[in-house]
């Protein structure tokens, strides 16, 4: 028998059933739109009354003679000027950003208040320490009635300043020339990253606007237009009533949620693992010989190389954290400042997932269509230069940009810098393209299977989650660099959580099911209840709770009401999860069946993974976070980057190299898997115990340590640069490099050796 002619084991189970369609309630169809309207609507409504309730950038800001101090053109210059130097990978801007640099708008209100303090105390002729403690809590008051009153005239666009805010405004260029002039006091940026004069009074023009929109009351409320965050009890900035009341709620909507979805499923014995109608006979693997499906090996290589790369840029990062001068006696800041190396880090994060999960989905639409479509093997070729291209085409125009080489088109053609989307505006769109056409593949694969009553369901799922992911990538193109932050912030979440944490977990659970279909661990059936269960429960809780991320970026009240309550419910389904990987450990990979067992086991062992960092990263660090009270307290602190590291790379990274394995193992004979399986193992547990040591010995402790800072200092005080860069802080700056070495030797370069392996053989295969 000829390669092109044996049948692929996984093509084999699902097309030699029988031509009966599988039963599906349409209670569950009903319950996914009825989630999806609700969550939609509520969702889109949010998102237009941004463009109402945004913080207004005035035309004018004057002072109390009328007299022009800045104008709206210096603001939105300014912010331009933030961006293209990658400063949003230095800093934060109302806690969204990195962490080696300060908050600025929160350092820029907080001198804003000392200036206050100071002139008010003059006026008894004494500074401010000087001062009677009665007389202190006068000045206090005033200082706190100053800044909280909104001078901003709607119909004239003009802001009015008091004398103190305009001398803060003018001292602040020379604040940021001296932070800008040392990397060992900037968190490593390039030395002397702005110098022009006009572009710091710009610059500082941007976080005076953020300062004075983070205390000034909304119109006819008393709190400000980011909910009086950040936490500053001097300007009059600590949390409101509603932070505290919806805190209780979400935990209510929490416990509910999980006792209704246990109960409902609890009730069902098909949904047991143990059932005996849940599962088919598994069918033995003959070799993959499909041309495309072989083709996909070396995407998984070029995962392999991604994931070496971000885990290597990411470990300068953290040592740039705790010393950011001294790289092993070099000075990394002078040839790579610490904005291009997070930007980095980021961009090689989302390519090599969003690479990993688009072979699953090639590698599972060509097991769905069950036979090699015409041309599909140098249709995916083509996939992959593109991509290539992309990859290191915007990597390298990132470098440049920062580096001052486009001047002028930065935002085009280097950085827009917006975090997780600093990708060159050119560059996206060629990967919306890219995006597009891997759907086209991944159609003509699964095509065949729509005319099948077994598998038309399975597949018409599968397309759609397929479809989610160029479609609701589209929202990054929905502003620019001069967009208003609020705005910005709206658009930049409905990528950030919705296409990751959302459709990218409904396409993850699509192809999973199906894995587990193909392996008979469950049936038709079953899948697709799980495919549905597991969507309703994403989308009751991830639409809405997308304005998790907006508590404090210009949004008003009610979608910190709303959004509170339903994030809680996005641990739900990761409870669900997590139960079950366990059920499924215990059935599926120590059971009876032997044979799937060691032909599988890691690839699942992955999978399992999955749903235990599911439960601890999202699920209990995710909502240790999410819960309005403590959010006000805690973003942008390590306690943000706690539970986005155990919840990016423990769910979506874990299940992108699973989906990588299954490929590898379908790609490999017997003999060659047993070279590279040992690498796997060690690449396992290597990734599994290097993360939890990152995160125990390093980020969860910094964290709490910064949170403590916030309650007894404020929030500017806890992300100055003093502060990270001192004592403890420093010390477990340093303590995360047990968990970065073992992360990085014993499970990033393992896998990429074991993925070698394959390749290789393959290629000489080919070749012969």
């Amino acid at each position: 028998m000829t390669a092109e002619n044996k049948r692929s084991w996984f093509g084999k189970n699902l097309n030699s059933s029988s031509n009966t369609a599988t039963p599906l309630s349409g209670w569950w169809i009903f319950g996914l739109c009825v989630a999806m309207i609700v969550g939609f609507t509520t969702l889109i409504t949010l998102t237009c009354r941004t463009y109402v309730d945004k913080p207004p950038i005035p035309e004018q800001v004057v002072d109390t003679s009328g007299n022009t101090v800045f104008s709206g053109s210096d603001i939105r210059q300014g912010q331009e000027i933030f961006l293209s130097k990658g400063l949003m990978s230095n800093g934060t801007v109302w806690g969204h950003g990195s962490y080696l640099g300060p908050d600025f708008p929160a350092l820029t209100l907080h001198r804003i208040g000392e200036q206050a303090r100071n002139d008010y105390a003059f006026q008894f002729n004494k500074t401010y320490d000087q001062l009677s403690t009665e007389r202190k809590g006068a000045v206090d008051a005033k200082v706190i009635e100053t800044i909280k009153a909104n001078r901003f005239n709607p119909s004239k666009s003009v802001l009015t300043l008091t004398h103190s805010q305009v001398r803060a405004y003018q001292a602040e260029p020379a604040h940021w020339a001296e932070y800008f002039s040392n990397p060992g006091k900037n968190g490593g940026l390039k030395p002397n990253t702005i110098t022009d004069p006009d572009e710091l009074k710009k610059l500082s023009a941007y976080f005076t606007w953020m300062a004075w929109a983070s205390a000034a009351n909304r119109p006819g409320k008393s709190y400000s237009y980011t909910n009086n965050f950040p936490y500053d009890p001097t300007v009059g900035n600590t949390p409101t009533t509603v932070a505290f009341v919806y805190s209780v709620a979400s935990i209510l909507f929490l416990l509910g949620g999980i006792g209704l979805t246990l109960f409902i499923i609890g009730r069902h014995p098909e949904w047991d693992w143990h059932s005996p109608q849940n599962g088919t006979t598994p069918w033995l693997p003959a070799q993959m010989t499909s041309p495309s499906q072989k083709a996909l090996v070396k995407f998984v290589v070029f995962v392999a190389f991604l994931f070496i790369m971000q885990c290597l840029v990411g470990g300068g990062v953290a040592h740039m954290r705790a010393d950011p001068t001294n790289f092993y006696g070099i000075n990394l800041a002078e040839y790579f400042s610490s904005s291009l190396l997070r930007t980095f880090h980021l961009q090689a994060m989302i390519f090599w997932l969003a690479t990993g999960f688009a072979t699953g989905g090639l590698f599972l639409s060509r097991v769905l269509g069950g036979k090699e479509m015409p041309r599909q093997a140098p249709l995916t070729n083509i996939l992959f230069a593109a991509l290539a291209i992309v990859v290191f085409g915007s990597v390298l125009s990132e470098w440049g940009g920062l580096s001052g080489l486009w001047d002028g088109m930065t935002f085009w053609l280097g950085s827009q810098g917006w975090e997780y989307l600093e990708i060159g505006r050119a560059w996206q769109w060629l990967l919306i393209v890219g995006l597009l056409f891997w759907f086209f593949l991944v159609v003509r694969n699964t095509v065949p299977a729509l005319k099948r009553p077994p598998v038309r369901k399975l597949s018409i799922m599968f397309l759609i989650a397929a479809f989610s992911i160029p479609v609701f990538y589209l929202p990054a193109v929905f502003f620019d660099n001069t967009t208003n932050y609020t705005i910005v912030d709206t658009w930049r979440f409905w990528i950030i959580h919705l296409w990751v944490e959302g459709f990218f977990e409904l396409f993850a659970t699509t192809m999973v099911a199906l894995t587990f279909i193909e392996l008979g661990l469950v049936s038709k059936q079953m899948g697709l209840r799980l495919i549905f269960l597991d969507a309703i429960l994403i989308f009751m809780g991830g639409i809405i709770g997308t304005g998790h991320h907006w508590y404090f970026s210009g949004m008003t009240q009610p979608n910190m009401m709303l959004s509170s309550c339903f994030s809680a419910l996005e641990v739900v389904p990761l409870v669900v999860l997590c139960v079950e990987a366990w059920s499924f450990r215990k059935t599926a990979l120590l059971g009876p069946d032997q044979t799937m067992a060691k032909k599988f086991y890691w690839p699942l062992m992955f999978m399992l993974g999955v749903g235990f960092w599911n439960f601890i990263g999202a699920g209990v660090l995710g909502f240790l976070i999410n819960m309005p009270i403590v959010s006000y307290f805690e973003v942008g602190t390590y306690l943000t980057s706690n539970h986005g590291h155990a919840a990016m790379f423990g769910v979506f990274g874990m299940l992108s190299l699973a989906l990588c394995l299954m490929v590898l193992r379908e790609s490999a004979s017997d003999e060659v898997w047993a070279k590279a399986e040992k690498w796997i193992k060690c690449s396992f547990w290597g990734l599994n115990i290097g993360l939890m040591l990152m995160l125990v010995l390093s980020l969860m402790p910094a964290g709490f340590l910064q949170l403590w800072d916030v309650f007894s200092s404020g929030y500017w005080h806890a992300r100055s640069v003093e502060f990270t860069n001192s004592g403890l802080l420093s010390f477990f700056g340093y303590f995360r490099m047990p968990g970065d070495l073992v992360f990085i030797f014993f499970g990033a370069i393992p896998f990429f050796i074991a993925s070698w392996k394959v390749w290789r053989f393959n290629s000489k295969t080919s070749v012969k």
